[in-house]
């Protein structure tokens, strides 16, 4: 019979075995990373879903504040249009009964335009507008270029005084503008005056409701100005481009978008060229962000610095505000670096031999001067002190004054100082028609004959000067004689007695005196 296990006995149990138990240890761990993973990654999904949210909230309510700052805008745009026309209206009415006033009154105008201050200038120019003369105030602004500034200051006066002011400009300045009309004729250039007038013209023709965003231009002078541009465009075509057209014909045109604000959004490429190539222009940065370019402006900044405009960016950074972005110092001294290259280029540069230095000299002087009103224009002395450019500057003007200045050059070329002893004679035969003096003789101290004569001795001189009667030596030319000289005139210098050769048949012991006009 079997026996039966004793309940108490222990009995042999089956153990894990040790793999089984790592297995089972890696299998737990690989499920916790993996569990941590993928919360992880739920959690960054959500706090992703989170901030889109709150960015998509933020730019609702963006476009909820512009939409409703569009909408506000266009409510007083609206509204402002009946005191903007009623506004217009009262002006042209006044101007209207003006102008008839003036035509009614015999009053005899100064046909030269001459004026004696500020007031005369303004009732001249005021005269002008009021009679709608645009050719006669043209002709008077061309002929007052020195008084630019005074100008600048009463022509928007007088131009409010205009029934349509927009017309009289586009009139006043259609001799030259959009096509020189002068011809071969034309003479000095004339834009000065046309951008002085279109930029007088702004402040006239903005709305007095709601300023700037709105110009009380109407559409058949705004259609007009549009064609204008449109054939500027068209001899910019004959004239060879960007490449060829000048600088303050460019001026012109743009300023001429800007006034009239027919400005076109296909045509910004068109213009960013157009300022580019013209950067130089001390208007021009303003004028690229009138014409809706300040987007551009980084990438145009980069394209001076490539040029090698350094200044020119300088100019357009602070004007939009890129001054971190783009730091004038490291500019305006790349600036220095470059014209001071293109300075040792001219001096090596075989075909200036003649006026190399001058033009190096030029070159970094202007370089110089552009830096270091920059430097004042924008308050950068703490950054960039300007002491150490002043006194170069300085110093190649003083040497640009020192190669100005006349070298004397002695007419005989033998004359120099000697050591208490006559000159040598010059060689017997170098001239064949020697002059002989018939004058009387001079006083025993003779200065060269370079000099004026003078019928008394010019003092000063140790000893006497070399004496010449004629281009062949004499019989003894270093023979002192012991016998006492003759007695010297008055006003003479005491002096070591001394008496010369006889030449040319005077026996006096006196050289011939020489004739001034001789040596001219």
């Amino acid at each position: 019979m079997g026996s039966i296990p004793d309940p108490g006995e222990l009995t042999e149990l089956t153990q894990p075995s040790f793999d089984e138990f790592q297995r089972q240890t890696s299998l737990m761990t690989s499920c916790t990373l993996l569990w941590k993973e993928l919360s992880d990654h739920i959690n960054s999904l959500e706090q992703n879903l989170m901030k889109q949210s709150e960015t998509l909230k933020r730019k609702i309510e963006a476009l909820d504040s512009e939409t409703k700052a569009s909408l506000d805008s266009l409510k007083k745009r609206e509204l402002s249009i009946e005191d903007s026309v009623k506004i217009a209206l009262s002006r042209v009415e006044f101007n209207t009964k003006a102008a008839m006033r003036t035509l009614g009154d015999d009053v005899e105008d100064n046909p030269d335009g001459e004026v004696d201050d500020g007031d005369g200038l303004l009732q001249h120019l005021k005269s002008t507008c009021l009679k709608m003369e645009a050719k006669e105030f043209w002709s008077f602004v061309i002929g007052k270029k020195k008084e630019i500034d005074l100008l600048r200051e009463k022509i928007p006066a007088a131009l409010s005084e205009c029934i349509d002011p927009a017309r009289f400009v586009m009139e006043a300045i259609s001799e030259v503008f959009p096509v020189d009309k002068r011809g071969n004729e034309g003479g000095s250039d004339l834009a000065w005056a046309c951008v002085l007038i279109l930029e007088s013209l702004i402040p006239v023709v903005v709305d007095p409701v709601i300023g700037k965003s709105r110009i009380l231009v109407t559409p058949s002078m705004k259609e007009r100005a549009k064609e204008i541009a449109e054939t500027w465009k068209k001899s910019l075509e004959e004239r060879g481009g960007i490449e060829n057209v000048k600088t303050p014909d460019v001026h012109t045109f743009l300023q001429h978008l800007v006034t009239f604000g027919i400005v076109k959004k296909e045509d910004l490429e068109f213009y960013r060229k157009l300022v580019v190539a013209s950067a130089w222009r001390k208007q021009m940065p303003k004028l690229a962000v009138s014409l809706g370019l300040g987007d551009q402006m980084p990438d145009m900044i980069e394209e001076l610095i490539s040029k090698g405009q350094q200044l020119d960016a300088v100019h357009f950074t602070y004007e939009v505000g890129l001054v971190d972005k783009f730091p004038p110092v490291p500019l305006l001294k790349s600036f220095l670096r470059d014209a001071k290259k293109a300075a040792s280029s001219i001096l090596d540069d075989p075909n200036n031999t003649g006026r190399a230095a001058q033009l190096a000299a030029r070159k970094e002087q202007s370089a110089l001067r552009a830096v270091i009103k920059c430097i004042e224009e924008y308050k950068l002395e703490a950054e960039f002190p300007p002491e150490n450019l002043k006194k170069r500057l300085e110093q190649l003007e003083k040497t640009k004054t020192e190669k100005r200045k006349p070298v004397v050059v002695p007419a005989n070329k033998r004359t120099r100082v000697n050591n208490g002893g006559p000159m040598p004679p010059a060689k017997a035969g170098r001239l064949t028609n020697a002059y002989v003096s018939s004058f009387p003789a001079p006083p025993p101290f003779v200065r060269s004959p370079s000099h004026t004569q003078y019928p008394a001795p010019v003092p000063g001189y140790p000893s006497p000067p070399p004496m010449y009667g004629s281009r062949s030596p004499p019989t003894n030319p270093y023979a002192y004689s012991p016998e006492a000289a003759p007695p010297p005139l008055a006003g003479s210098y005491p002096g070591a007695p001394m008496n010369y050769p006889a030449y040319g048949g005077y026996g006096n012991g006196l050289a011939p005196a020489y004739q001034q006009a001789y040596y001219r």
